[in-house]
């Protein structure tokens, strides 16, 4: 006679054992893929945050240079200096250069300003210390804005037109009545922004 076994001492078969391992693995393999797209997307999120700030920080450099912009023209020892001069090249390589007002805050003072797209693809702010430039004083540079595939400028005459070099051809006002910047970024996108001057 063979003895009982009570439904109580039952364990688990071999195949159950493998079959809730195997379930457990594809639930610990999701888990992992879950995890590293989400990092990977909160990585992605930061870059382009990071980016979009250098922009914007950007843009509020240029408008508070271009708000204070003087119709002065400037020395450069013993060359005159246009009060505005900007041009943009078929590559897409633009420069602008102007004298510009301290502002009312005192926070800093009248000087010349350019701002240049350079040979890294980053577009480069020039201070000079004075409107007037004694001769052999440099510029100091600063990268205020990294990964730029194209600079264009754009000027607004006093007939309302637009033109792509300051000072234009007829006889206009020593600056423009607005610039409008076109930035075109390494990662493709296209940013059009006008400031008045």
């Amino acid at each position: 006679m063979k003895p009982q076994r009570s439904a109580t001492a039952r364990g688990f078969t071999l195949l159950e054992v493998l079959t809730a391992l195997f379930i457990l693995s594809l639930l610990a393999l999701m888990s992992y893929r879950a995890l590293g797209a989400v990092l990977d997307t909160r990585e992605h999120v930061r870059a382009e945050t990071a980016k979009w700030r250098e922009v914007a920080a950007f843009f509020d450099r240029f408008e508070r240079d271009v708000q204070f912009a003087a119709p002065r023209s400037g020395r450069a020892g013993d060359a005159a200096l246009a009060a505005w001069s900007g041009k943009t090249d078929a590559a897409g390589g633009g420069w602008v250069e102007f004298s510009r007002f301290a502002s009312s805050a005192g926070t800093d003072v009248a000087r010349r300003v350019a701002y240049t797209l350079n040979d890294r693809r980053e577009i480069e702010l020039s201070l000079w210390p004075a409107l007037d430039i004694a001769p052999g004083v440099a510029p100091g540079r600063y990268r205020v804005l990294a990964g730029v595939a194209r600079f264009e400028l754009q000027y607004l005459t006093s007939d309302r037109r637009w033109i792509g070099e300051w000072p234009g051809a007829a006889r206009e006002l020593p600056v423009p009545r607005a610039v409008q910047v076109r930035l075109v970024l390494a990662s493709g996108e296209d940013i059009v922004r006008v400031f008045a001057l």
